[in-house]
């Protein structure tokens, strides 16, 4: 493995305890996320010359155009879709990416499907979650606006990037009682929102302006 787990310096166990009092103070207030948090080396999911950032509240460039979201914007994506329930059966993640949110996620949730339209990331990816023996994740190579059908619904979905309106085939693979935690808009007018499904249609809510990479169709 490039990094080791545990981390040295800006990468080690006291740089992660300084985000997460950080975090605390932002506002994330669910223990289980802070703890999986702090205990999940974010190094090893970038190269080793942005490593010692790793824990900066920030986000960083992960190659090929694609960032790994700041702390801040993890934690709170998390806790949005985890809601007063704290757990989740069956997650499905749009844009896998460098494969952190997807960390964090197999920690507290039966099991994550993710989706990666970028196959280099998503064998990136594949290694370091491997490396970290998180075992109950399943990942597609294919564009996110479909989901992945054949394992809907779906009691959660988050994306990672932000499409100008939500895809219609992921409101559809979304079960009732469902959350998903999607960014909404064009690039500089980006809003979080979270869409809960109703027995009758659909609760959406704008929570706070974002900055995330475009929804992109097709595959690379």
């Amino acid at each position: 493995m490039k990094l080791t787990l545990q981390g040295i310096g800006m990468t080690s166990l006291r740089t992660r305890e300084r985000m997460i009092k950080r975090l605390s103070v932002q506002g994330i207030h669910n223990k289980k996320i802070l703890e999986i948090m702090r205990d999940t080396p974010r190094h090893i999911f970038m190269d080793e010359a942005l490593s010692s950032r790793a824990y900066e509240d920030t986000a960083l460039p992960i190659g090929y155009n694609q960032t790994i979201s700041q702390p801040y914007i993890v934690a709170k994506m998390t806790e949005l879709l985890l809601g007063s329930s704290g757990h989740l059966g069956k997650v499905l993640e749009i844009g896998t990416g460098c494969g952190y949110q997807t960390a964090i996620l197999a920690q507290l949730v039966d099991h994550v499907y993710t989706i990666e339209r970028i196959l280099p990331l998503q064998r990136k990816a594949q290694s370091y979650l491997w490396d970290l023996k998180l075992k109950n994740i399943s990942y597609l190579y294919s564009d996110g606006h479909l989901g992945w059908p054949d394992y809907a619904p779906f009691d959660g979905i988050l994306a990672s990037a932000a499409p100008a309106e939500i895809p219609p085939q992921l409101l559809q693979q979304l079960a009732i009682g469902g959350v998903m935690v999607i960014p909404i808009g064009m690039s500089g007018q980006q809003t979080l929102q979270r869409v809960t499904r109703t027995a009758s249609g659909y609760d959406i809510e704008e929570l706070e302006a974002v900055t995330f990479v475009p929804f992109l169709s097709g595959k690379e």
